[in-house]
């Protein structure tokens, strides 16, 4: 999964589609939230389990523990298949459980005659509705700025027509499983079942090719996930 992703509706609109019952326990903004083009390192919402209900707290997307810091850029992904049993995350599973709510996330292909030139795409629902990432954070919200906070989206291995776009995907939860997956209760044994198990089918997906704009992490607006027509993928390059 590289790392772009859009969240652009008011997050009442996530809310009612994960658990329209369920007790928030902290404000959010009630207009549209409008990052169409989430970049590694800002501060976006997230949805959070705490014993009272959920919480929406704007985290930094990025993480690493203590003893990491500064060997590296922080990580924003965490690949499934490692993530319960490595060292790196062990701060974070299972209880620093998370949703990243989005409405799509982008991708980049390579020309195979250049590999300078890469067309991005943009991956969305068909039903356009929410997507819930599954994602780990810390997060400290009685500290107004704290730097051991952050957030890593959960990626899978893509199959089907996924594979010819990038051969990792976030892991999107259906929002049944998404609100399990923010259920404070959940055992870890369930959270590793929901982890390989529970992403969306291939086929609830669509993608298209998107204008190159999204590769500035400055450029934001509708726009940058409307489709591009083009005859040839690299035509036009």
């Amino acid at each position: 999964m590289c790392g772009r992703y859009s969240i652009y509706e008011p997050m009442d609109h996530y809310l009612k589609e994960l658990a329209p019952e369920q007790l928030v326990i902290n404000g959010y903004d009630l207009w549209a939230i409008e990052r169409y083009n989430v970049a590694p390192t800002t501060r976006v919402e997230i949805i959070r389990p705490v014993n009272e209900g959920l919480s929406v707290d704007k985290v930094r997307w990025g993480w690493s523990p203590f003893w990491a810091k500064g060997k590296r850029p922080d990580p924003i992904n965490a690949r499934v298949e490692t993530v319960m049993t490595g060292k790196f995350f062990k701060e974070l599973w299972p209880n620093g459980r998370a949703l990243a709510p989005a409405n799509g996330w982008f991708e980049w292909v390579m020309d195979p005659k250049d590999p300078k030139k890469k067309q991005p795409y943009f991956i969305r629902l068909r039903s356009q509705r929410p997507m819930f990432f599954a994602a780990l954070a810390q997060v400290h919200p009685d500290q107004e700025t704290d730097e051991r906070e952050g957030f890593v989206i959960i990626t899978a291995a893509s199959d089907s027509g996924l594979v010819d776009i990038h051969d990792r995907r976030p892991l999107v939860l259906s929002p049944e499983m998404a609100k399990e997956w923010v259920d404070p209760g959940l055992s870890p044994a369930r959270a590793e079942e929901i982890a390989r198990a529970g992403s969306r089918p291939t086929d609830e997906f669509e993608w298209f090719r998107v204008g190159k704009a999204v590769g500035n992490v400055r450029s934001q607006g509708a726009e940058l996930i409307e489709p591009e027509m083009a005859s040839d993928l690299f035509d036009d390059q």
